[in-house]
């Protein structure tokens, strides 16, 4: 099937395909390719404009598509099907798989096969069109063959990632060609034919484009070649790959090129539309949930997206989203412990034990064992859902309450009717205390004490009383657990006027939200008369419940429940539903990967704080990530970090801003540190009683991941079969020698 791809018998056929079996055998299904009675020639296909067009078109699609089930095979999720019978993820954690059963555990198969297809069609086109007699502009056919350049480059990247070094195949074959003679190349190697195919394609004048136009969705764009280059230079250097031939400051030469070029030449830019309140949280929860099928009209950040729309609210949904399927991947209390404070502080320095589960809580960040979700890198509101998170951003904000003013000497009061929360937020549990003295308290006539939990019933009433006039300002605080709810504050003297103000307690003082005066009289106000609306600060809103007996919680047992107590949100529109479907799509590559390659690289070789110039754009590691950083709102990496401390720090911006994009399961590879990421992960069980909640870290069984041999996908046991029954070579990759 190469080369003439006609008139093979099927024997002939069949002796062909005994190596990288799948890869030609995929693309008999392909209308364009020759059928095994020889109905037509490549001389045919290329010689008609809507043929060779076709060809060209179906060189595409053999690129695995990234999805966010892979964030289960990482420390960033544990999935929910780690409970279902003979699943992929209880033979996965528990180390039970084999190169033969890989491609059915595995996140997405075993995709060798496939690739070598698309690297074929490649390899078919690339060598058809030299001598094609169809009729085409030179600069049309230059477009074509730097889109096959391109394509060739992705696909021996994506094989190289999974597989480590592999064949180069970079013609047809022969019918007659001697198998035997094959052999893996160096990952090395292959890296720099990428980068070689790259620099064809980008060489060729014309032939790919910065703009997308319309039906080009997922087309190869000159920005694409930069992209691979950047990620695959980025993993030679790495300490997996390394062999010397590619050196950091190599990779930082490649990778300054293709961020100045994305920005400067392509017109690339990070994600920062600011969203509605009621449609996301911040640019970067936006950012997701926006279609790149927009031929660059508002996403300027997406590079290549392969793969669509994914069905989160399905798939990775809660319990009660009407509908769904499974809870799929449940991020960890790893990946919680990650995000840092909005100061950009580490909650943590550390664990005290073995199995992660006291932290060493750094006091810089501020941050709250009892409050633990208060506070957070805005990202970590894009991408968790975690209990007491706001479940629709649509819902009303605030609630309103009647308040009502009494006034009879020497008596003071003043009452507040507790609104309707709604949603199943009502009956809830509050308490109330003052900063002051000389008062009484009651609800519903019945007196309680300061700083006392009283169940406030939908539309009760709070009375304060005072023996005596008060003298100055008097505050009062309604709380939630240990949530500050609302603050009142008055000053009144009989026959003036009294200032009512409504806020919320921030580092001692409240911030005011509304206020209103009006006047104080003598005489006793009837109940109800006079009432003012005003708008509480806590929001009635339906909040996700994790806790144990919440609607959403943490279940041992249950396929649609968390197992870790908490959801993904990353990708999730939460207006999404069987008939309104709009969520997300995982990109293949963005340009905030390109900062963070650049920042990695730079880094390496020259340290946070050295200015690097490429073109007109300059910028050292520590402004790559802050660039990042800053589109998330979180404060910048300081300057004069050393060396090892900015990559500890880089690393887990990495983790953040990639979060279930696929990423973190091949870099915790290319470093070497899967043993100390993957062995096992941690959750948190929430329990509540009356308003108290309790926040306890649990631990799951280690997963068997040390070994060498999970760095590295195994090759397909029955391709390395034959390539043994040919050459006696065993390509298979250490440790699946199954």
């Amino acid at each position: 099937m190469y080369k003439s791809e006609k008139l093979f018998s099927m024997k002939k056929y069949k002796i062909f395909t005994a190596i990288f079996a799948t890869c030609f055998l995929l693309s008999c299904n392909d209308q364009l390719d020759l059928q095994p009675d020889g109905r037509i020639s490549m001389n045919e296909v290329f010689s008609d404009y809507n043929r060779t067009r076709g060809y060209l078109n179906s060189c595409y699609g053999y690129c695995p598509a990234p999805y966010m089930d892979r964030a289960s095979f990482t420390d960033e999720a544990q999935d929910a099907d780690d409970i279902t019978p003979a699943s992929r993820y209880i033979n996965w954690y528990s180390g039970s798989v084999t190169s033969i059963t890989y491609p059915a555990y595995s996140s997405d198969g075993s995709p060798w096969g496939s690739l070598y297809t698309g690297i074929r069609k490649c390899n078919v086109f690339l060598e058809s069109i030299k001598t094609a007699t169809v009729y085409a502009t030179e600069a049309e056919k230059g477009t074509w063959i730097a889109q096959a350049y391109t394509l060739r480059a992705l696909y021996y990247l994506q094989l190289i990632k999974r597989y480590g070094g592999v064949p180069i195949i970079d013609k047809p074959l022969d019918i007659n060609h001697d198998f035997s003679t094959d052999k893996r190349a160096k990952f090395s190697e292959v890296v720099k034919f990428i980068l070689d195919d790259c620099d064809k394609a980008l060489a060729i004048s014309g032939g790919l484009l910065w703009t997308i136009s319309d039906n080009q969705f997922q087309m190869m764009s000159r920005a694409v070649p930069y992209a691979i280059k950047s990620q695959a230079v980025t993993y030679a250097a790495s300490a997996l790959w390394t062999d010397g031939t590619y050196t950091w400051a190599m990779a930082t030469d490649i990778n300054k090129e293709a961020l100045s070029q994305c920005i400067t030449g392509g017109g690339y830019k990070l994600f920062d539309v600011v969203p509605a309140a009621s449609t996301a949280q911040n640019p970067y929860a936006l950012y997701f949930i926006t279609s790149s099928n927009d031929m660059r009209a508002v996403d300027k950040e997406t590079i290549l997206q392969v793969g669509g729309q994914m069905a989160v609210w399905q798939y990775a949904g809660m319990p009660t989203n009407p509908s769904m399927s499974r809870t799929g991947p449940c991020p960890t209390q790893d990946l919680i412990d990650s995000y840092e404070m909005a100061n950009g502080e580490a909650i943590a320095t550390g664990y005290s034990d073995a199995s992660r589960l006291v932290p060493i809580i750094n006091p810089a960040s501020g941050y709250n064992p009892n409050n633990p979700y208060e506070g957070r890198d805005p990202r970590f509101y894009a991408s968790i859902y975690y209990n007491g998170a706001s479940r629709y951003l649509d819902q009303a904000g605030d609630q309103t309450a009647g308040l009502k003013f009494t006034a009879t000497a020497p008596f003071y009061a003043v009452a507040a009717v507790c609104p309707s929360w709604g949603n199943n937020i009502g009956n809830l549990t509050y308490r109330l205390f003052k900063w002051n003295t000389n008062y009484a308290m009651s609800i519903a006539g019945v007196p309680i004490a300061e700083n006392t939990f009283v169940n406030f019933t939908d539309g009760a009433s709070l009375m304060l009383t005072f023996a005596a006039q008060p003298a100055g300002d008097y505050v009062w605080e309604l709380s939630r657990g240990t949530e500050t709810v609302g603050v009142w504050k008055y000053n009144e003297t009989v026959g003036t006027t009294v200032s009512y103000y409504m806020g919320k307690q921030v580092s001692g003082n409240y911030h005011s939200l509304i206020s209103y005066s009006m006047p104080l009289s003598a005489t006793p106000l009837t109940s109800g008369s006079s009432n003012t609306p005003v708008s509480l600060l806590y929001s009635a809103v339906t909040q996700v419940e994790t806790f144990v007996g919440g609607k959403e919680e943490i279940s041992d047992i249950s396929r649609k429940n968390t197992r870790t107590g908490y959801y993904q949100r990353k990708f999730n529109n939460y207006k999404s539903t069987l008939s309104n479907s709009a969520d997300g799509a995982v990109r293949l590559f963005r340009l905030a990967e390109l900062y963070l390659n650049f920042a990695e690289s730079a880094n390496q070789s020259a340290g946070p704080d050295v200015a690097i110039s490429a073109g007109s754009l300059t910028l050292s590691a520590r402004d790559a990530v802050n660039a990042v950083r800053t589109r998330a709102g979180m404060p910048a990496f300081p300057a004069g970090m050393a060396k090892d401390v900015f990559e500890k720090k880089y690393r887990n911006e990495r983790r953040i801003e990639l979060a279930f994009e696929e990423h973190r399961f091949f870099d915790v590879r290319r470093w070497k540190i899967l043993d100390q990421t993957d062995k096992f992960v941690t959750g948190m069980r929430i329990t509540k009683s009356g308003s108290t909640l309790t926040y306890s870290r649990f631990k799951f069984p280690d997963r068997i991941c040390s070994s060498t041999k999970w760095l590295m996908y195994p090759i397909d046991q029955a391709e390395v079969d034959k390539i043994i029954g040919f050459s006696s070579a065993n390509w298979q990759n250490p440790g699946w020698l199954d």
